[in-house]
């Protein structure tokens, strides 16, 4: 039960992390935004969930607060920044908002991962299936709420996400920490708390993998709408908005299903399965994606998004495998700000170039998961292993 409502919890939360992009219609109207403005607005959350990342995790703040309360406190954080969005009144305003929602949600994602981990010892790699899953729903909620139909209260769109983020509160609330399944150990000293897990040899090739991972993955799903329109330009917005959130959604049951073989295969053969489907993806839509029919290229997309995502829990499972348990939240947390800065870097560099790439913009996010692939090989523990205590 605790693994059930961690997940809910987790998709509840992280409900508020792209909220704006299914009302940007109406906010680009209401506030006279121009077209190169309303970046801003998803820019402002990526930096504020770095920032808040890179303080939780090297402050070792992770692992001295308890986790439950970061993670509710966090929530409240979120549903109150983004409730008072609609009364902004501008760019400006909605953007420091937005910091602000970044920041609780690095006290929602990495936490609700820590706190899986101490939910479920020993099936980590399932448990933080079902709550990477779930924060997939959250990141394609919002091509979801575009393909609806409010009634023109495009607020309401907003509200909603806030009160997921308060019930998410409430469940991790009410739920609290694992009881300790072994001999506590202190909490980190240092004020670099997180970058201790760097001296683990299992950790960083496991954080490796995982970098490379994440090369690839939030430019894959950045591309996809980029690419069907390509594809059919007679797309409707609507059509496109449902297409993309199933394309997206596809990876939480993807998530769930590597997390059920990895406790058959365990954490690292699903990783490599992954990584290796996912560089099979990059390699061949170059070839393949001019002479696909337009169904066909959408099962391709499906097929390559699901693989691109499969892997990335068994990658927090096993950094959290190869960390003492004083040092995972923190660890998890900075693991996190250092992929979500890749990811930025990737999308920064590459998307703007499609364009001039076209379909070969997929060899470019290759290098991603044969670097995860490198980095999985010189792993040295078996996945089942379970970490220190």
């Amino acid at each position: 039960m605790p693994i059930v409502l961690i997940a809910i919890a987790e998709w509840f939360g992280t409900a508020l992390w792209f909220t704006p992009n299914a009302v940007i219609g109406d906010l680009q109207t209401t506030w006279d935004l121009a077209p190169a403005d309303l970046g801003w607005l998803t820019g402002a959350v990526q930096i504020g969930f770095l920032a808040g990342t890179l303080g939780i995790g090297l402050s070792g703040l992770a692992d001295r607060a308890p986790a439950s309360r970061l993670f509710a406190l966090s929530c409240l954080i979120g549903a109150l920044s983004n409730a008072l969005l609609p009364f902004a009144g501008g760019l400006w305003p909605a953007v420091g908002l937005r910091v602000m929602t970044g920041l609780s949600l690095a006290g929602i994602y990495p936490i609700g991962m820590k706190l899986m981990v101490g939910w479920a010892p020993g099936r980590a790699g399932l448990g933080l299936a079902w709550l990477v899953g779930m924060l997939v729903l959250g990141t394609a909620m919002p091509h979801l709420l575009a393909g609806i139909d409010w009634g023109g209260n495009w607020q309401t769109t907003l509200w909603f996400a806030s009160l997921l983020a308060l019930l998410a509160a409430a469940i991790v609330w009410r739920l609290g920490d694992a009881p300790p399944h072994g001999p506590n150990s202190p909490p980190p000293r240092s004020r670099l708390a997180g970058l201790a897990a760097f001296d683990i040899a299992d950790f960083r090739r496991a954080a490796s993998a995982y970098f490379g991972h994440m090369w690839e993955l939030y430019t894959l799903w950045t591309l996809i709408p980029l690419l069907l329109v390509t594809a059919n330009p007679e797309l409707s917005p609507r059509a496109l908005s449902l297409l993309v959130f199933a394309l997206i959604a596809v990876g939480a049951p993807g998530c769930w299903l590597g997390g059920w073989l990895s406790q058959r295969l365990g954490s690292r053969r699903v990783a490599t399965l992954g990584l290796a489907g996912s560089a099979v993806g990059c390699a061949l839509y170059p070839w393949l994606a001019p002479h696909l029919g337009f169904v066909a290229l959408v099962a391709y997309l499906a097929a390559w998004s699901l693989l691109a995502v499969i892997d990335s829990p068994q990658f927090s499972a096993l950094s959290a495998n190869a960390c003492p348990a004083a040092l995972v939240g923190s660890a998890l947390t900075l693991q996190n700000a250092i992929g979500f800065a890749i990811s930025a870097v990737s999308i920064g560099l590459l998307v703007p170039w499609l364009s001039a790439l076209e379909a070969t913009i997929a060899w470019w996010l290759l290098p991603g998961p044969l670097l995860g692939l490198v980095g999985l090989k010189r792993l040295a523990k078996p996945s089942g292993q379970g970490r220190p205590r």
